[in-house]
């Protein structure tokens, strides 16, 4: 039985990478019936592309959102630095789809501010090429996390996060969070939003922020690469939703529900792809 969700959330998805869980992002997608879906950034990994990694259940998961799109969600896709090219297709409608650089809606009297938030992070707008080999260095930690907890996990051991580790431990990376978070704010209050919500930094989090102007609540859905969160509103609240694999069937078996006997699309959709990031 699918939620009925008024608004879902998700972004940095990196679609296209090693690191992405596609198949997981299948799962909750499957599970859920929004009202509105918006796709806040780095959804499609458009700086690695040209590695030619992009699996099938990546494409699938492409699928399933114009499917949602279709049956009436209205998917707002909010462009990121990982998929800036997008940006030449801003304030583009196709159908339920819509491409843009930022969102405001009302929500219950009350005004939500959409952005990535890529436009805080001084690597992204100066030092581009440091911010894209950050990206690669990034990916390669994910493929070495993986390989050691499949190690941890044949021993019994609990599972653990490498890139969470390095960033809790460099009070540089803490310090350019609170930053962000700070400044994601100080613009919201000064611009009479009651929300402010986010991607970019892979840090999920719901929380009340003042400052001698106001208040704000600061909201960011984390990422499907380390934490596989979204974030969900309904009944006039937001909440973080933490995916959890075992309240859902296999991947396998999901990503053959979704495909629904379309396997034919996918080659046209690649090549697709192929032509609009080149």
């Amino acid at each position: 039985m699918k939620r009925k969700v008024e608004v879902v959330v998700l972004s940095d998805l990196h679609l296209g990478t090693y690191g992405c869980h596609a198949k997981e992002i299948l799962q909750y997608l499957n599970s859920v019936k929004p009202k509105k879906l918006i796709l806040n950034g780095d959804i499609i990994d458009i700086w690695q592309f040209r590695k030619r990694y992009f699996p099938k259940a990546h494409l699938l998961v492409i699928k399933k959102i114009i499917a949602l799109a279709t049956k009436g969600t209205r998917v707002y896709y909010l462009t990121g630095n990982h998929d800036e090219k997008m940006r030449r297709f801003s304030d583009t409608k196709m159908g339920n789809i819509q491409i843009l650089d930022k969102l405001v809606l009302t929500l219950d009297g009350k005004k939500a501010w959409f952005f990535h938030g890529d436009v805080f992070d001084a690597s992204v707008q100066h030092t581009k090429w440091i911010a894209k080999l950050g990206g690669w260095g990034y990916d390669l930690l994910i493929i070495l996390n993986r390989f050691i907890n499949i190690c941890l996990a044949k021993l019994g051991r609990e599972k653990f996060s490498l890139s969470k580790k390095i960033k809790n431990s460099v009070k540089g990376a803490m310090k350019f969070i609170t930053n962000f978070e700070k400044t994601a704010t100080d613009l919201a209050i000064e611009n009479n939003f009651d929300y402010v919500v986010c991607g970019h930094i892979h840090q999920p989090q719901i929380r009340k922020i003042t400052n001698d102007k106001g208040s704000c609540v600061y909201l960011n859905s984390g990422d499907w690469i380390e934490n596989l969160t979204a974030l969900e509103y309904q009944n006039e609240s937001w909440k973080l939703y933490y995916f959890n694999k075992n309240t859902y069937d296999t991947p396998e078996t999901t990503a053959s529900k979704i495909a629904m006997n379309d396997e034919d699309a996918i080659p046209e959709m690649w090549s697709a792809f192929q032509q609009l990031f080149s």
